[in-house]
């Protein structure tokens, strides 16, 4: 949309006549339900209340007075102390009979919620009825509110049900529940039955309908609410305006999400973080890191999701000094203990070769999940570092922090990058034994390459026959590449076929049993493989490395002419061939790279990591290490190479390729020259 959206929303005919009985248009045709196949009808009228809520029998009950118990109930809430107004309410529970008033019932509703305590919720629940608690319609909202916020949304829906009179907190509060479950269809149902009833709705209902047409992607809904808002003159609400930017960040329109974060006549802290995460969801980088340096500039308080967002972003850019930045203004805003914020830091540093900064922020987090154990454990794998990622986890076991799926991926992972075959085989079997944690076929792939590495390629095969499902592609795919580096191409041709049937077009997949055959020096079956490739029309796309120097990406492609200081660049990497033959280095031409074209084999010589390491080694300084990031695996060549040039010019070289990282320091390489052998 252009800048006349508000006058094209306005005029578009969009929206429903505010008549109680009559539709200008139905604004929410595209939802198809068998309800609304037949017609909207108005919901029944409600049910006796199965519980009687003012029952009689409380005459029987000897009321006692409770003013004490019941001042400290609410004081212990007001403070935020939630667990022990409920322990201090269980007095009431045993001993029974107490006079409590509706202050105190109102408490511990706010403790339940506070602890969003399923067991609270039925206990306080229950002891209003079985003590005859006379509920008026605050009293029926603010219970079915604790049920929302505790998530019993059947309960919930049941209460809503029976209740003999509603208001639009009822409304309300049943329809964000169903919307924040994900139950959209639901929400649109009762929505239009409260439109039936009411012909009215607040900010706060169009808020949370937005909500849910952005759930179901569902653009022209989403433009036909925000008529509604325009024609109500609330379209300017704060919330609204925020739940728009964030609808049609989701359906696909960023151009109209800036458009009315534009249009806002404030610019909160929470508009400037939604319309940046639409900009980072569109794979935006760069435009939502100048938002965030726009939003900066605008004074506005910045909190942890602006800073979890932006460290997500860097990661992206592969832009370690933006991320140190977005770090310093994390300290100096006061969220340097924040568990989400501190859990991106971790997994950006952990990802970007930085990982001793990322062991530095987990140590100093005060308090730490799942997610910050999986980052760092995760981080410790892919840098070769397999001992310490088994160190971690067992620190997590004895902190009594249960591991989910992805930590026995990500310590399975480390094992097998490592060689740890011992330790890999005890953690893959206390998976299910202790844990109660299913192995998938991740899991299943880590053993299967660690295997490969100890060059059991029977027992490797072995283990896909007998997993409890149908093996897939990447079980298939570790196989491969375990033959590729044991030389096995009668065991590599089988895995192939395998990968054919199920990824017919992956290209690298031929590259691979193209590498076996050739180092078994097996021509003709090379040449077959190259025709099927022809044929099928498979081409690679032209690869890349980067570097960041002065916080600006320069970016190689292999046998680059386009970069302003290429001739400095080539005449380095000459140099630098010329001193690592001293060391008996000699180009290889045996092996296809494992992810790149026939283009990138004449130009072997100058291929894009090479370009970027050289750049690097005449533009920072000669105690930096230098971090090149590419989207394909290393070559054998490239690595063999990478490793002397570490070695003579004394630098460490991290390279983040498509599978790993490896670090060359001393001539020596982190990931122990596994597939290149």
């Amino acid at each position: 949309m252009s800048k006349c959206l508000k006058q094209r929303l306005l005029f578009s005919g969009y929206g429903f006549s505010f008549n109680k009985t009559k539709w200008k248009k139905n604004p929410f045709w595209e939802i198809k339900c068998c309800s609304l196949d037949q017609g909207l009808q108005p919901r029944p009228k409600p049910k006796p209340a199965k519980v009687d809520i003012d029952v009689s029998v409380r005459s029987n009950f000897v009321r006692r007075p409770s003013v004490g118990l019941c001042s400290q109930i609410e004081k212990l809430v007001l403070f935020a102390r939630y667990r022990e107004a409920l322990d201090l309410f269980e007095i009431f529970e045993i001993e029974g009979g107490f006079d409590v008033g509706i202050s105190t019932y109102d408490a511990l509703v706010n403790a339940c919620i506070g602890l969003r305590s399923v067991r609270g919720a039925k206990r306080v629940f229950n002891y209003m009825i079985d003590n005859g608690f006379e509920f008026d319609q605050y009293m029926r909202n603010r219970v079915l509110i604790m049920h929302v916020k505790c998530g019993m949304m059947i309960d919930a829906r049941r209460l809503f049900d029976e209740m003999p009179e509603r208001n639009l907190v009822s409304w309300n509060t049943i329809i964000s529940g169903l919307v924040d479950v994900g139950d959209f269809m639901e929400a649109f149902r009762l929505f239009l039955n409260m439109w039936e009833e009411f012909s009215d709705a607040g900010s706060f209902t169009f808020a949370v309908m937005i909500r849910a047409s952005a759930g179901l992607e569902l653009i022209s809904i989403g433009r036909q609410l925000h008529a509604c808002t325009l024609k109500m003159d609330i379209g300017d609400d704060i919330f609204v305006s925020c739940a728009l930017i964030d609808m049609y960040s989701k359906c696909g329109s960023i151009e109209d999400a800036r458009f009315v974060f534009e249009e806002m006549p404030e610019k909160t802290t929470v508009g400037w973080n939604t319309i940046i995460a639409g900009y980072a969801l569109h794979g935006y980088s760069e435009e939502a890191l100048d938002m965030y340096y726009a939003m900066r500039d605008s004074g506005v308080k910045m909190d942890h999701f602006t800073f979890s967002m932006i460290v997500r972003i860097c990661a992206r850019l592969a832009s370690v000094e933006h991320a140190k930045q977005a770090h310093a203004a994390l300290i100096r805003h006061g969220f340097g203990s924040d568990i989400v914020a501190n859990t991106a830091l971790v997994d950006f540093y952990s990802k970007w070769g930085r990982i001793e900064d990322a062991r530095h922020v987990f140590d100093k987090m005060a308090s730490k999940n799942v997610i910050s154990w999986n980052a760092l454990i995760g981080g410790y794998g892919n840098h070769g570092r397999g001992s310490e990622a088994v160190e971690l986890f067992e620190q997590m076991l004895q902190e009594r922090m249960n591991p989910n799926h992805v930590t026995f991926l990500a310590v399975l992972s480390a094992c097998s990058h490592s060689g740890l075959s011992e330790r890999g085989w005890e953690i893959f079997q206390s998976m299910g034994r202790d844990n109660r944690i299913k192995p998938r076929a991740m899991h299943y792939a880590c053993m299967i390459e660690l295997l490969g590495r100890e060059g059991l390629l029977d027992e490797a095969l072995a283990l896909i026959r007998v997993a409890p499902f149908k093996p897939t592609a990447n079980m298939w795919a570790a196989l491969l590449t375990a033959c590729r580096v044991n030389e096995n191409f009668e065991l590599g041709k089988f895995a192939a076929e395998k990968l054919y049937g199920m990824e017919p077009d992956k290209l690298n997949n031929y590259i691979v049993l193209l590498n076996i055959y050739n180092s078994a020096g097996n021509l003709k079956e090379a040449a077959d493989v190259v025709h099927t490739l022809k044929r099928k029309g498979l081409r690679m796309r032209p690869v890349c490395s980067w570097i960041e120097v002065k916080r600006r990406p320069h970016v190689f492609l292999s046998g680059d002419n386009r970069h302003p200081q290429r001739k400095e660049t080539y005449q380095k990497v000459d140099k630098l061939m010329l001193e690592i033959s001293k060391y008996g280095y000699v180009p290889n031409q045996k092996t296809l790279l494992p992810d790149v074209d026939e283009q990138e084999e004449r130009v072997r010589l100058y291929h894009s990591e090479k370009l970027a390491i050289a750049f690097g080694l005449i533009s920072t300084p000669y105690w930096a290490p230098l971090q090149i990031v590419q989207g394909h695996r290393i070559c054998g060549d490239c690595h063999e190479a990478i490793k002397l040039i570490a070695r003579v010019t004394g630098r460490e070289i991290v390279i983040r390729d498509a599978g790993r990282f490896h670090h060359f320091k001393h001539g020596h390489c982190s990931c122990e020259d596994y597939c290149f052998a």
